[in-house]
């Protein structure tokens, strides 16, 4: 599978059947409630702070082929964003599809003014890993026993968005 093969487009609610399903079909993956996924769309911009979220499908004829998720939050001096969940179907990772997806989300949070971007990914997780190296992300810190089932420890991934096009 190469690029020509899908396509990375901003999510809506149509999706979220797909979107649900695949979630629930990647043991790695973090689980949300289907209302976290059916609030993506909205903005909140209560008390001089902006919180902004997005979500990105990668799709091929055949279907969904994985999602992305990120949020901007801007308060006062912070700009900071998150990429907050990443799931890629068993069929069609490590040709690029959750790169892309990384991509995008990354795009649409500095369009939004964020500064940096943060992540949470499995320590043992070498692939993730790799995959946010690869984007620029650097590990800044740790979480002990902050996944579940199985226990693992969280790897915090920190990019730096300003001034970097």
């Amino acid at each position: 599978m190469n690029s020509s093969n899908y396509r990375i487009r901003a999510g809506c609610a149509r999706d979220l059947v797909d979107v649900m399903r695949l979630e629930r079909a990647t043991p790695e993956a973090p689980h949300w409630a289907e209302s976290e996924y059916a609030s993506i769309g909205s903005s909140d911009g209560s008390a001089g702070v902006m919180l902004r979220r997005c979500l990105f499908v990668a799709e091929s004829e055949a279907g969904l082929l994985g999602f992305a998720v990120g949020k901007v939050l801007i308060s006062g001096a912070v700009r900071v964003a998150e990429l907050e969940n990443v799931a890629v179907s068993a069929s069609a990772r490590r040709v690029g599809v959750g790169r892309a997806l990384c991509e995008a989300v990354i795009c649409r949070c500095r369009e939004w003014g964020a500064e940096e971007m943060e992540l949470e990914v499995r320590a043992g997780s070498a692939g993730a890993v790799a995959l946010y190296r690869g984007l620029g992300f650097v590990a800044v810190g740790q979480r002990d026993n902050y996944y579940h089932d199985p226990t693992e420890d969280a790897l915090l991934m920190q990019l730096k968005l300003a001034g970097d096009e």
